[in-house]
């Protein structure tokens, strides 16, 4: 926010267009942001299969 008031001040044009487009960015960044989480997830059950002996055998982890 800090660095949008800057912004503002020193040129406002800039300021007020990445006010409105943020929206529109946040819209398209979305997917990404989707498929992040899937491969998060993704990645999160594999460590859990592969760990999965050591578990069961009563290892730290």
């Amino acid at each position: 926010m800090l660095l949008w008031l800057i912004l503002f001040v020193l040129c406002w044009p800039v300021a007020v267009a990445a006010l409105l487009l943020w929206p529109l960015v946040w819209l398209v960044l979305l997917p990404l942001r989707l498929v992040g989480l899937v491969f998060e997830g993704v990645f999160e059950f594999l460590r859990a299969l592969v760990l999965l002996p050591a578990r069961m055998l009563g290892g730290r982890l």
